[in-house]
C-alpha cells in the first residue's frame, strides 16, 4: 500500500499538482514474509485450545489425501486436485481456458488470470512476468481432467442453446465463469466437513508447494512451478517444512560419517576404562610435603613449592616452548 501511495503521489509531484510527496516521509517497520508451517498434531492442539490459527498454514500429505478423498464427488472437486497437485492460484484456476490445456501432452499453460475488485471481477495477465509459465500435469491430473471434460460436455448437451461458451475448464452447470468467492466458499465448506483443520484456498496452494518439496523436487523447479518472481520468494515462504522431511534430512546427514558399529564403539570404551593408567604417568613422592598429598590417578593434587608442574609429560613441552 505504500508502494503504491508513494508512485502516485510522486506522480502527482512531478506533475506540479502538489507541492511535495508526503508519502516520502513515511517509516514502516521492516516487514516480513510469514513462513508456511505445518498442521501437526500439536499445532492443532494448540489451535482447538485458544482458537488461533497461524497465519500460513500447510496440510500434510495425510491431511490433504484426506480432503480430496472427501471432495472427490463434488462437481467442483477437478479444480481443487489441481491447485493441491500443481499449486495454481485462486483467479489462474478459474480463469484457465482449454485452448490452453493440452492433455496429449500433459501440459497447461497460464496466460491469464481472473481477478476480484470487490465484487466485480475482470480477466487479466498473471500476477507476475513469470506467473506466465508452462505447467507440467502428472498421468493422474490428467484422467482428472479427462474426466471433467466428459462431465462439462455432458452439462453443455443438457442446457443445450443456453449453454454459454466461455471457453473456460471450471465453469457453471452452464458454462458461465466461475465467481472466485464462490470457489472459496465452497472450499471452506469441504474442508470444514472433512474435520481437518483450516486453511486458507491460497494455503492449498502453499500446501502443493510443500508437498513437492518433501517429493524431493528442487527449490528451482518448485518456484517455476508456483510462478514466483524470484526463487527467493519461495525459499523465504517454504524454509519450514514437513516434519518427516526434516527428520529424514537428519537422518540422511549422519549417515554421511563414517562410524564403527555401535559394539565395536562399547568395546573401545570398556576397554579403555578397565585400563590402568600408563606407568609414567605414576609419580612417586620426592619429599615429605608431596608425600602428603592426596593422589588422584597417581599424580598429587598439588605441586611441591617453587615447582609449576610436577608431570613430566606436561613440563617438557613447556620447558621446549621456553627455550
Amino acid at each position: 500500500m505504500h508502494a503504491t501511495l508513494l508512485s502516485a503521489l510522486g506522480t502527482a509531484f512531478k506533475r506540479k499538482q502538489i507541492g511535495h510527496n508526503p508519502a516520502s516521509h513515511v517509516e514502516l517497520d521492516a516487514g516480513r514474509r510469514p513462513q508456511a508451517v505445518v498442521w501437526t498434531e500439536d499445532r492443532i492442539e494448540a489451535w482447538r485450545r485458544t482458537g488461533i490459527r497461524p497465519p500460513v498454514a500447510v496440510w500434510t500429505p495425510q491431511q490433504a489425501g484426506a480432503f480430496l478423498d472427501g471432495a472427490a464427488q463434488h462437481r467442483l472437486y477437478p479444480m481443487f486436485h489441481l491447485i493441491a497437485y500443481r499449486g495454481l492460484r485462486r483467479g489462474e484456476a478459474v480463469g484457465l481456458r482449454w485452448q490452453d490445456t493440452n492433455l496429449d501432452a500433459a501440459v497447461l499453460r497460464i496466460t491469464q488470470q481472473v481477478v476480484q475488485l470487490g465484487w466485480v471481477t475482470e480477466v487479466g495477465e498473471p500476477k507476475t512476468h513469470s506467473g506466465a509459465r508452462t505447467v507440467s500435469l502428472d498421468a493422474r491430473t490428467v484422467a482428472v481432467l479427462r474426466s471433467w471434460r466428459a462431465t462439462q460436455a455432458g452439462e453443455r448437451h443438457i442446457w443445450g442453446e443456453a449453454w454459454r461458451d466461455t471457453g473456460l475448464v471450471f465453469t457453471r452447470e452452464d458454462g458461465s465463469q466461475l465467481h472466485p468467492d464462490t470457489v472459496t466458499t465452497v472450499f471452506e465448506q469441504m474442508h470444514r466437513a472433512a474435520g481437518l483443520p483450516p486453511i486458507r484456498l491460497h494455503d492449498l496452494r502453499h500446501t502443493a508447494a510443500s508437498l513437492a518439496l518433501a517429493a524431493g523436487v528442487p527449490l528451482k523447479v518448485v518456484s517455476e512451478q508456483l510462478g514466483h518472481s524470484s526463487l527467493a520468494i519461495t525459499a523465504d515462504t517454504y524454509t519450514s517444512v514437513l516434519p518427516a522431511v526434516a527428520q529424514a534430512a537428519a537422518e540422511a546427514v549422519a549417515d554421511v560419517i563414517p562410524r564403527a558399529s555401535a559394539e565395536a564403539l562399547m568395546h573401545v570404551r570398556s576397554h579403555s576404562v578397565a585400563q590402568d593408567p600408563p606407568e609414567e604417568a605414576v609419580m612417586e613422592p620426592s619429599d615429605p610435603e608431596s608425600a602428603a598429598s592426596p593422589l588422584v590417578g597417581g599424580l598429587p593434587v598439588s605441586a611441591p613449592p617453587g615447582t609449576r608442574t610436577p608431570n613430566p609429560r606436561i613440563k617438557s613441552p613447556l620447558l621446549c616452548q621456553l627455550s
